[in-house]
């Protein structure tokens, strides 16, 4: 499924890092610039589809393996897309 929008930059927080493996990281990227929001509710869910079209911020929630909840989050400007845990932002 070819990627729905530009990732930027891409950064990881130190926490996430030390808590999330490569495949985590990998396989997250790889759903998120495809559109596959993972655990969002709805209403997230429809406001990643409007910023895809309007060009806004993009948040995406995905669990690891070990069960660590993490973000992935592109900046509206597509300039960059950071992996963070819920208490790094």
């Amino acid at each position: 499924m070819p990627a729905k929008f530009q990732l930027g930059r891409l950064l990881i927080t130190p926490a996430a890092q030390e808590k999330l493996t490569n495949d985590d990281v990998l396989g997250a990227i790889r759903r998120h610039v495809q559109g596959d929001w993972g655990d969002v509710c709805e209403d997230d869910r429809t406001e990643n589809e409007l910023s895809l079209e309007q060009g806004y911020r993009l948040l995406s929630v995905y669990h690891a393996a070990n069960g660590t909840k993490f973000w992935v989050i592109t900046e509206a400007d597509r300039s960059a897309t950071t992996v963070l845990l819920p208490e790094d932002y």
